[in-house]
């Protein structure tokens, strides 16, 4: 029996052991695992360091080096995450609806744990608390397979969360990291019939599609971010640069940063040079003609390339921004459902009609008005930490929380009834 074999087998026991634990039990072992972060915050740190080097001497680019990255405010915001959870209500055991059929049996339909889950990653060391954090809470085992890039900071994580609930009464056994670095692991975790009843990829379109083309077990899909801003006739003009610098810029190799900015034509003169001196030594451009022609005279640390097609349906995870001009809002939703890949758009405009239209039309699992797309995170929309962002149209979509991994049984009561 290999390795991942015992693990598979050791997560199914220790799920069972956990879906009937009550909310109290799941609270209290979460609460020492937030105090078991805390004392370890210096050797999580440490190990991250160490990541990080190893990925700065290899030439991961800065804005990835970023996602990978763990500081005393990134651990704060893990042990916060987490504690948001922890007061949230338990999704398990609730009874979502419920008849009486006219033969007399009573039907309910109530939620219970989706079971084991495996999740496969990239970076993002934060995702191992997230991840298990909701996945605790929800009464399911979890399996972690992050990339060989953040191994040591998910091993320092891991070892504080077993220490946390072991400390807590809880199952450590919930949890397991896959941690051999081998890319034989995914196959055999992606193979698991019968014991991983659900995997969830996050990270690149390379990461996602074998994910998706290869697994023999059920596949909650997350997207990658090709994600639009539109700016509408009627924007106000100092709210959309101030809009779109923060999605281009506050975390560039985030998944709801914005790669293309759609510009209607008839403010493009009066918005682009006013972007470009605010993106100038921060960001390259790459604009269509039209674009480049609004901007004018180029401020001079301003780095701008002609656009290309590939750039349209590009993720530059980078500090890179396509521009291209539109004439119509029309024409801004066409372009967004071709390029986009249903993760996260916006449109700037003082038109409640526009923002109507745009909302209803454009096929996303998030729309914005006049606000940036970086606020598509589980975090953010209040569930304390999230597994995902799933980009598609059953079960879960957007940001993914604790009902995520959640999933339905029906209870029927009678009192002898049989079906004639």
């Amino acid at each position: 029996m290999s390795a991942l074999e015992n693990l598979f087998e050791s997560l199914k026991k220790a799920q069972a052991e956990l879906a009937l634990q009550n909310r109290g039990q799941k609270d209290a072992a979460l609460k020492a695992v937030m105090d078991a972060i805390e004392k370890g915050r210096v050797d999580i740190l440490k190990a991250n360091a160490a990541d990080v080097e190893k990925a700065r001497a290899g030439g991961m680019k800065e804005a990835l080096v970023d996602r990978l990255l763990l500081n005393d405010k990134r651990i704060n915001d893990i042990i916060e995450g987490i504690d948001t959870v922890v007061r949230q209500e338990d999704p398990i055991g609730k009874v979502q609806t419920g008849w009486v059929l006219p033969n007399g049996l009573q039907v309910e339909r109530t939620t219970v744990p989706l079971g084991v889950a495996a999740i496969i990653y990239e970076s993002r060391p934060n995702v191992t608390a997230d991840a298990f954090s909701l996945a605790y809470k929800a009464g399911c085992g979890i399996l972690l397979r992050g990339s060989s890039a953040a191994l040591e900071s998910n091993r320092a994580l891991v070892k504080a969360i077993k220490e946390g609930l072991s400390t807590g009464g809880g199952i450590s056994d919930a949890l397991a990291l896959a941690e051999s670095g081998s890319r034989d692991e995914v196959g055999e975790i992606l193979s698991a019939r019968g014991k991983i009843d659900v995997v969830l990829p996050r990270g690149g379109k390379d990461l996602i599609r074998r994910v998706v083309e290869n697994a023999k077990i059920p596949v909650i899909e997350t997207g990658e971010g090709n994600c639009h801003i539109y700016v509408d006739s009627s924007a106000d003009i100092i709210n959309a640069v101030d809009i779109i610098e923060n999605a281009k810029l506050q975390k560039p190799g985030a998944c709801n940063a914005v790669e293309t900015v759609l510009v209607h034509r008839d403010i493009a003169a009066v918005l682009l040079p006013l972007l470009a001196k605010r993106l100038a030594g921060k960001a390259e451009l790459r604009c269509d003609n039209a674009a480049k022609t609004a901007i004018g005279v180029l401020p001079q640390s301003l780095l701008l390339k002609d656009a290309v097609e590939e750039d349209w349906e590009t993720e530059f995870l980078d500090y890179i921004l396509a521009i291209k001009t539109v004439d119509t809002l029309e024409e801004a939703v066409t372009h967004i459902n071709r390029y986009g890949t249903k993760h996260s758009e916006a449109i700037l405009t003082n038109d409640h009609r526009a923002a109507e239209e745009f909302e209803r039309r454009v096929d996303a699992a998030c729309v914005y008005t006049n606000a940036s797309t970086r606020f598509t995170d589980g975090g953010q929309f209040g569930f304390g930490a999230e597994l995902g962002i799933s980009t598609q149209k059953f079960h879960a979509r957007g940001p993914m929380g604790l009902e995520a991994l959640t999933t339905i049984k029906y209870r029927i009561h009678g009192t002898g009834q049989i079906r004639p």
